[in-house]
């Protein structure tokens, strides 16, 4: 049984043009904060980085290759697990598509994650990725973007992700982070987000607030504990993973 008003169509176009004045508030506040995004300073990244690639080792620049800018996306693969996060994989599963879109745009994907090389190549073939995928194993890169913790920092609460000390569930942790390129090599920390300001990324999100129900989590002990990877949805998955945190 719905719990909704029933109305006549007059008053239903009264209703949804109310709410379209709201709706266009959101889109003209989503373009400041945009605007104020795009003009925060940068930080000079002087660290080395070199990963593990298809290709062999690569080092951070290399990672932009012919573009300017560089969006990297922090997936939870701990190098103990035997295969990535659910929810990261429910991101990827939205950015695997729009990489060539990007390009045109000067702008690079790459994901990265802890775990070795071998495991995110295996893990790719079988959720049928192409994008390009990176190993940090052995580098200080998650530790250093704060989307890996050790097992003294969950001992004793002290996980500083999000850009706060917090308790946190897990050694690694979601994220997503910008880089740019000067024409001399430099190479420029821009931007970085985590816990929920990663939804901005979920299409099926986007789709699932159109409809009555929503997301239809309510009940959920956590936002996404109903994710699954793609090609488990007609089966039990273990959850080895977490909501993605608050923003």
């Amino acid at each position: 049984m719905t719990t909704a008003r029933i109305v006549s169509r007059d008053e239903w176009i009264e209703a949804r043009k109310a709410l379209l004045t709201k709706e266009k508030e959101l889109t003209q506040s989503r373009a400041k904060l945009t605007k104020l995004r795009s003009e925060l300073p940068w930080t000079q990244v002087t660290k080395t980085y070199v990963f593990d690639s298809a290709d062999g080792p690569v080092a951070l620049p290399d990672l932009f290759g012919p573009r300017s800018q560089l969006i990297v996306y922090h997936f939870m693969f701990d190098p103990d697990w035997s295969e990535g996060c659910k929810s990261c994989s429910f991101v990827a599963d939205h950015y695997n598509p729009i990489t060539v879109h990007l390009n045109q745009r000067d702008v690079s994907m790459v994901t990265v994650s802890r775990a070795p090389l071998n495991k995110l190549l295996s893990f790719k073939k079988r959720m049928g990725w192409t994008f390009d995928w990176v190993s940090s194993f052995g580098t200080d890169f998650n530790r250093d973007f704060h989307v890996s913790f050790s097992e003294q920092d969950l001992s004793t609460n002290a996980v500083y992700y999000n850009y706060e000390t917090q308790p946190f569930p897990v050694r690694e942790a979601p994220g997503i982070s910008v880089f740019k390129k000067s024409a001399d090599g430099q190479v420029f920390h821009t931007y970085s987000s985590y816990g929920r300001g990663l939804e901005n990324m979920l299409g099926t999100y986007t789709f699932l607030d159109l409809v009555p129900k929503g997301r239809d989590e309510a009940t959920l002990s956590y936002g996404m504990q109903w994710v699954r990877h793609h090609d488990r949805y007609d089966t039990a998955a273990p959850d080895a993973s977490i909501s993605g945190g608050r923003r």
